[in-house]
């Protein structure tokens, strides 16, 4: 779970920031012209708050994780959106697809180590309906809390 949560703390960390600068690569490229010109700040403005976005994003992630990877997910998806109406970015939108697939098993890996750590560990079928019958991860072993 570690190897995700960094993953997604440091791409936006490095991306974010650059939507401002754009030292990596031209941004609005990546922006609809359909899009943009819905926009009342223009492309780059948005590109601008976009940066600011996936900013509070990285914080989320880095400290909530299981609520920060539902909203980067939720992110990558409205990102997808936007690159299927530009022509040839199909394999970048397919790229973040992918990338959307691990923010969710992140965001659920997240909350089966929070019900580890509470002991609250229960097959998945009891999840919502009991919690009193416990399953040992190794029989006959006591039971720890996990690190995350």
């Amino acid at each position: 779970m570690r190897i995700l949560q960094l993953g997604f703390v440091a791409a936006p960390v490095i991306a974010g920031p650059d939507k401002f600068s754009h030292l990596l690569v031209n941004w609005d490229m990546y922006l609809a012209p359909a899009i943009a010109k819905l926009c009342p700040v223009g492309g780059h403005g948005l590109m601008s708050a976009i940066g600011a976005v996936e900013i509070v994003a990285v914080l989320l992630v880095a400290f909530k994780p299981r609520i920060g990877a539902y909203v980067v997910a939720f992110w990558l998806w409205g990102i997808i959106v936007n690159l299927l109406l530009i022509p040839n970015f199909f394999d970048v939108a397919l790229r973040d697809f992918g990338l959307s697939l691990g923010a969710l098993a992140l965001a659920r890996l997240s909350l089966a180590i929070q019900f580890i750590n509470r002991g609250d560990l229960v097959s998945p079928g009891e999840c919502r309906s009991r919690s009193d019958r416990r399953i040992d991860i190794v029989p006959g072993r006591q039971r720890t809390k996990w690190q995350i």
